[in-house]
């Protein structure tokens, strides 16, 4: 049996997630009524169902989110929104909170969310024990610890290719709550870590003003896709449940040829769904929304990965600025430029700043306000007009699933037979007297012709053929009313023959890897408590949406470090380090304030409110 690959789409809402389909997603990821950690990205049941019926077609899947922590009085509601979500035909459920694991549950499958910080491979091995059948790996793994886990927990794994990057561990950012009550396990995210701080030393001293210091730049793992395969991934997940139709359209088409072409002749690795798609535009990751890109660390620390200027779309490089005449620019490269784009550069503060094309002729660029800008400077286009307006077409990418017909004759007339590439077949049966053509010629190229027009059915006719003992006639109107019936059928038929995987949970009670969890377990509810206790865990911290201590608490732990990015790492950059900084460095911005403090031996930066107390480590590593 060859294994199946897929890539896996977001979708904000119905028309996001049939557009990533039609892109050539084999799965897709959206958010029901509650309980997803994107709370403004929530849809209706009747708009899942939809989507459902949409994907299930093309034998995609539909997995809807619920990764949000659960409190006591919202567990009842929860259970009874998964028992419709199984009977409109979802095919999995996205999870954070176990307490879901305890509940009273249809045979439906269970993966456990990035957010349940997925990266040790014992825990990970527990929650396969358990029941998940899939596991979303934390974005911070490298290639080796990836096959680790892949070889010890035996589970099916899926992880983030492109998208936005979480700086904190997934589930364990609480800058929000403290900052302001507003929980990130709760679909509620400040983003935080956008804003600008100065960075300030242990003296005192400003070391970087007003900088985005947090900001990371997006995930682009692209071109690691064979090694990650080999190494045990076989979900691609694109990240964006709050992007736009034109992010999705682009990246999943993007994916869907990288893919395809590594796929092609593979005797090992084939892919999940049904359907070819074609496409009006070149798929360019930095055409749509993106701070640049980095591979993070699926090949280790190597490179600078902060997007210190701006947490906004840096976009596609287009060139140098040459000079300012009059009141237009002369770019590098600008006949790529259109009227209407957006472009973005770093202007002389160190701050992103834009400006909008209004005229773009001539290779000269009339912006609507005529900022300084020095020679030399580098222009991005961060809003690029008329490849946006292609792909939001809807006829940009077009999915049609390959079937053969056959029209023949039977005792009473003809009968139409489509069979499609899954083996599925349809058959219509016209009742019709038998009469040659006048001619007495054959009208078999015509009947063809008509055949062909498959039109806004999923389906194309790859092969049609006509066995006539005689040149009969039929007319037209007849050959068009078979057609269109024997798609409609068709399609019938494979969503009738849809599989879809079911797992019902069996309660088990072998040993949880750790006896005594801290607050990054997120543990907010009774019933997800004595999910633990039965697993032998004896001490169970509240999650800290529960019991936080304002001022002194940790809020969040990262594998991004400041002191690495500043070019002061004790261990990966010893020999250009210089003078060390004194520490502990300190994040400000206006009256928030946090200090940080350096774990080298895991290669962890934790982020501390301003009153906590802890020692600092000393750099045993010279």
């Amino acid at each position: 049996m060859k294994k199946k690959i897929e890539i896996l789409a977001p979708a904000r809402d119905l028309i996001g997630g049939m557009a990533a389909i039609n892109s050539g997603a084999d799965a897709v990821y959206i958010g029901a009524p509650q309980f997803g950690a994107r709370s403004n990205a929530n849809n209706s049941i009747e708009d899942v169902a939809a989507l459902v019926k949409y994907a299930h077609l093309f034998n995609a899947q539909v997995f809807v989110v619920m990764n949000t922590i659960l409190y006591d009085n919202e567990l009842e509601t929860c259970r009874a929104m998964i028992w419709e979500l199984y009977d409109i035909g979802v095919d999995a459920l996205i999870i954070q909170d176990m307490a879901i694991m305890e509940m009273d549950l249809p045979p439906i499958v269970l993966h456990a969310s990035t957010q349940a910080n997925n990266r040790d491979a014992d825990k990970i091995k527990f929650l396969k024990d358990a029941g998940i059948k899939r596991v979303v790996l934390a974005r911070e793994l490298n290639l080796h610890q990836i096959k680790t886990i892949y070889d010890e927990a035996d589970v099916e794994l899926e992880f983030f290719v492109t998208g936005a990057l979480c700086v904190s561990f997934s589930g364990n950012c609480y800058m929000s709550v403290a900052n302001g009550e507003r929980s990130a396990n709760r679909g509620s995210c400040a983003q935080n870590c956008r804003l600008p701080y100065n960075l300030i030393d242990g003296n005192g001293e400003t070391l970087i003003k007003n900088s985005h210091l947090l900001s990371i730049k997006d995930l682009d793992v692209s071109d690691q896709i064979p090694n990650l395969i080999e190494a045990g991934i076989v979900s691609f997940k694109i990240e964006g449940r709050l992007k736009d139709v034109a992010y999705v359209k682009n990246n999943v088409s993007y994916l869907r040829q990288k893919l395809d072409s590594y796929l092609e002749g593979s005797d090992k690795y084939i892919k999940a769904s049904s359907g070819k798609c074609t496409y009006t535009f070149d798929s360019t990751l930095s055409r749509t929304f993106n701070r640049g890109y980095t591979d993070y660390f699926v090949n280790e620390r190597h490179a600078s990965i902060g997007s210190w200027e701006s947490p906004k779309s840096k976009g596609q490089y287009i060139g140098k600025l040459i000079r300012t005449v009059g009141n237009a620019y002369e770019i590098e490269n600008g006949e790529l430029l259109n009227n209407g784009d957006g472009l973005c550069f770093i202007n002389e503060n160190n701050e992103a700043d834009g400006i909008y094309v209004n005229k773009a002729e001539n290779g000269k660029v009339y912006p609507n306000v005529l900022k300084e800008i020095k020679d030399g400077t580098f222009i991005y286009r961060n809003n690029d007009i008329a490849f946006i307006k292609i792909v939001e077409r809807e006829d940009s990418a077009i999915r049609k699933i390959g079937t053969t017909l056959l029209l023949t004759e039977n005792e009473n007339g003809f009968e139409l037979i489509a069979t499609d590439e899954d083996g599925n077949v349809s058959t219509v049966i016209l009742e019709h007297s038998k009469e040659q053509t006048k001619t007495g010629e054959s009208i078999e190229e015509n009947i063809k012709i008509q055949l062909a027009k498959t039109g806004f059915t999923p389906y194309s006719a790859d092969e049609i053929n006509v066995m006539f003992s005689q040149n009969w006639f039929l007319p037209i109107s007849k050959i068009n009313e078979m057609r269109r019936t024997v798609y409609e059928q068709l399609s019938e038929i494979r969503l009738a023959n849809y599989k879809r995987e079911e797992h019902q949970l069996v309660k088990t009670s072998h040993p949880y890897p750790e006896t005594k969890l801290d607050f990054m377990y997120n543990v907010s509810n009774k019933t997800a408590r004595k999910f633990y206790e039965r697993h032998g865990v004896t001490e169970i911290e509240k999650a800290f949406e529960l019991q936080w201590d304002p001022g002194k608490s940790r809020v969040m732990t990262t594998k991004y470090c400041i002191k690495y990015e500043l070019k002061k790492c004790p261990i990966h950059q010893k020999d250009i380090v210089g003078v060390k900084v004194k520490e502990p460095l300190v994040l400000k911005q206006g009256e928030l304030e946090y200090k940080l403090k350096f774990n080298c031996k895991p290669c962890e930066m934790e982020i501390w409110e301003k009153d906590a107390e802890f020692e600092i480590e000393e750099d045993h590593f010279h």
